[in-house]
């Protein structure tokens, strides 16, 4: 029987590394609040958009000016897309018929939200004032265009410049509330407001064609 023999040094066991421990790391109590505020923020910023979305609605804006008294027609306003709007309460752009025909109670800017504060349905007529409308021909009309606002003077013209003097002429002042131009025929009517103790006068000169309006402070 033969023996197998290893020639040389026996092995030797090499030496075992020991297992590496992996440490967990410990989260921060402020960076845990501050990842909880994000996310809350993050929410809170989403349910604002959805709201700002939901709000978003058309309503009416002045597309051109309009001054104090005047009548508002459909050319003067435009239909706009506004989001949110808190705070406000403009005329939604549903209520074009209600508005037009109305007068502005305020002078309207181009480019704002139109408001019903902002408009009237009664003459711009002051404590102890009265409304009444002349029928006057374009060439007695003192300016291209009376606006309302317009200051003007009444002044009575004679029945007979002959036998008359200027000793005999009244006067009286008014405000022009509306003119209005007539399709197809040359005159103008004009609505004054004037005191009511000047009315019965002044009615009485116009019958008669005796009156001349005389602009003293354009509006």
């Amino acid at each position: 029987m033969s023996v197998a023999t290893r020639n040389g040094p026996s092995p030797v066991d090499a030496p075992v590394a020991p297992p590496k421990v992996v440490r967990q790391r410990r989260v921060r109590p402020g960076l845990l609040g501050l990842a909880v505020l994000l996310i809350a923020l993050g929410g809170l910023g989403s349910a604002f958009a959805v709201t700002s979305v939901r709000a978003t609605g058309s309503y009416l804006a002045v597309a051109r000016t309009v001054e104090v008294g005047s009548v508002v027609s459909a050319s003067d306003l435009v239909s706009v897309q506004v989001a949110g709007g808190q705070g406000l309460d403009p005329v939604p752009a549903g209520r074009l018929a209600d508005v037009v025909g109305m007068r502005a109670a305020v002078s309207l800017a181009p480019g704002t939200l139109l408001t019903m504060s902002q408009l009237t349905d009664e003459p711009l007529l002051g404590p102890g004032q009265q409304q009444i409308a002349l029928g006057l021909r374009t060439a007695q009309v003192p300016a291209p265009k009376l606006r309302p606002g317009d200051q003007v003077l009444l002044v009575s013209t004679p029945r007979d410049d002959s036998s008359s003097s200027s000793s005999g002429v009244t006067r009286f002042t008014a405000t022009v509330t509306d003119a209005v131009s007539t399709d197809g025929r040359d005159e103008v009517v004009v609505y004054l407001a004037l005191a009511v103790r000047d009315v019965p006068a002044v009615v009485a000169m116009a019958a008669q064609d005796r009156i001349a309006v005389v602009l003293t402070k354009a509006a």
